[in-house]
């Protein structure tokens, strides 16, 4: 099944969907696509375990398509301003997976304003996220990639971009 009829729901995270996760961030075109340096498994699973879900200031799920683990969404404070990113694996993209999994995560992360920052490239993620009303706020750097900063529910004081990791 594709796009509305997918079966697409969000679950608590597991330690076996870690693999599938790191997995899904190797996958070379998304790489391009996110201009995210994948990491090796054993740091990637460090990661995973202890800043993300030994935080209980993220919110973090698996995102499922009729059972199978299609990739994660997660939210986090980071210098005081509270951030939303995802991640599928190829088979789910164009497929309305990720517009389910984030109006689905939506519901869950209440904190407004919420801010995105996807690679400007990523043509598709800018759109997904514009559609869900998180509107364009600027630009970041991330060392030499320039992303686009959305926000939902809430403007950037001043017309300055939070300073971002680099």
């Amino acid at each position: 099944m594709t796009g509305e009829h997918s079966d697409v729901r969000l679950r608590d995270v597991t330690d076996d969907d870690l693999h599938l996760f790191h997995d899904y961030e190797q996958d070379p075109e998304a790489v391009r696509r996110s201009r995210f340096t994948p990491r090796p498994r054993d740091a990637f699973l460090r990661h995973w375990r202890e800043r993300v879900l030994g935080d209980p200031d993220c919110l973090v799920r698996t995102v499922t398509v009729e059972g199978e683990v299609a990739g994660s969404i997660v939210s986090w404070t980071e210098d005081g301003q509270r951030y939303v990113g995802y991640w599928l694996g190829r088979p789910y993209w164009a497929r309305g997976v990720g517009t389910r999994a984030l109006g689905l995560f939506l519901e869950l992360e209440r904190v407004r304003p919420l801010y995105a920052d996807p690679f400007s490239g990523n043509t598709a993620s800018v759109r997904l996220l514009e559609k869900h009303g998180f509107e364009r706020a600027g630009t970041v750097r991330h060392g030499e990639d320039e992303h686009v900063l959305l926000v939902l529910g809430g403007r950037v004081l001043g017309g300055r971009a939070p300073e971002k990791r680099g």
